[in-house]
């Protein structure tokens, strides 16, 4: 599940001009790689190909800073 997740980072880093290479462990928005409109995008990305439930009031957007937080995310149970 962890490349199709790292794909579309990529591909949103490649569009705001940031190098596309990373870690599964490197800070995306805490480090400035990514902004606020990334993350909007990347939440509706979650929902709309993975069924994320973000409306959730336990979700925490610190749950969307590295590849492997990401694929936790969408690896967990709905």
């Amino acid at each position: 599940m962890t490349q199709p997740i790292r794909d579309f980072v990529s591909n949103l880093l490649t569009e705001r001009g940031k190098p596309a290479e990373f870690s599964d462990s490197d800070a995306l928005f805490t480090s400035g790689l990514l902004d606020s409109l990334a993350a909007t995008e990347l939440m509706l990305h979650l929902e709309s190909d993975h069924g994320v439930d973000l409306a959730d009031a336990d979700f925490d957007i610190s749950m969307l800073d590295t590849i492997n937080d990401l694929s936790g995310l969408v690896s967990q149970p709905a």
